[in-house]
This record gives structure tokens, C-alpha cells and sequence, in this order.
């Protein structure tokens, strides 16, 4: 029995990719480490939209940090070093790696991030997309 995706209709060109990546992206983000995402309001009129994901990272370091773009898709990882020279009676604060990744709309750009009180702030800007009208020909042959 196949089922049915909401990107098979033959409406969507050209989506049939998008599954894929929502698939993968539930798959990767197990919830670690916590995150907040907030629409910053523009202080002046006709500014674009500006979103800022914020992450929980306490213990990581900027250099544990790595924040990139590949095609649409904002990739955060973190891996801390764990020196063996520490002796722990309980360790409560753990120091795994993560890979949080987030999709991003055409257009999307990362404007910035930024590191402060253990908290990475990676802040994002969506411009108005230009409005395009494109005549497309009509050949005839007869």
C-alpha cells in the first residue's frame, strides 16, 4: 500500500524534494538543546522582517560552535572538548554534541550570531521580495 503526501498532487511542481527534508530534519532534532525562535519588530517603517533563533548552549565556547548555511537549511552544531583530566563525583551537566538544523524560505538570509551568557543568538533577515512579472513567448509552428 503506498500513501499519499500532501507534495504528490501534480499541482506542486518541483517540491518533491521537500519531504525528504522534512523527514530529515525530525529525524535530527531530538530536542537538544532547547530553543526559542521570535519575530523582532522592525524599529522603522519599511525595514524587512527580522527573526532571531536563540539557543541554550551553556558550557559551549565560540570556538564549540559552528553555524552554517547549506542551500536552504541554517545547520548549528556544537562539540565541546571533554578534558580527561577532570576526576567528576557526579556530573549533572552534560557535555554531548548536538546538530540543530532549521529549513529557511527562499529569500531567507542569516544577518549575524552571536554568543553572550550562554546564549547563541543567530539572527535572520527576510527582505521584500522584488515583485517580477515575465512575459514568456509563444512560439508557432505550422
Amino acid at each position: 500500500m503506498s500513501r499519499m503526501t500532501p507534495f504528490a498532487s501534480p499541482l506542486l511542481l518541483g517540491f518533491d524534494t521537500m519531504e525528504k527534508t522534512l523527514e530529515r530534519l525530525t529525524k535530527a532534532n531530538d530536542g537538544y538543546p532547547p530553543y526559542n525562535i521570535e519575530r523582532l519588530r522592525p524599529s522603522i517603517g519599511g525595514e524587512p522582517e527580522k527573526l532571531r533563533i536563540t539557543l541554550a548552549v551553556a558550557g559551549f565556547a565560540e570556538d564549540d560552535l559552528d553555524v552554517t548555511v547549506e542551500e536552504n537549511q541554517l545547520i548549528i552544531r556544537g562539540r565541546q572538548a571533554d578534558p580527561g583530566e577532570r576526576e567528576y563525583l557526579y556530573r549533572g551537566i552534560a557535555a554531548r554534541q548536538f546538530q540543530r538544523m532549521f529549513v529557511l524560505a527562499d529569500g531567507m538570509q542569516v544577518a549575524g550570531a552571536g554568543l553572550k551568557n550562554g546564549l547563541l543568538s543567530v539572527d535572520l533577515v527576510r527582505p521584500e521580495p522584488e515583485r517580477m512579472v515575465r512575459k514568456i513567448n509563444i512560439s508557432v509552428s505550422d
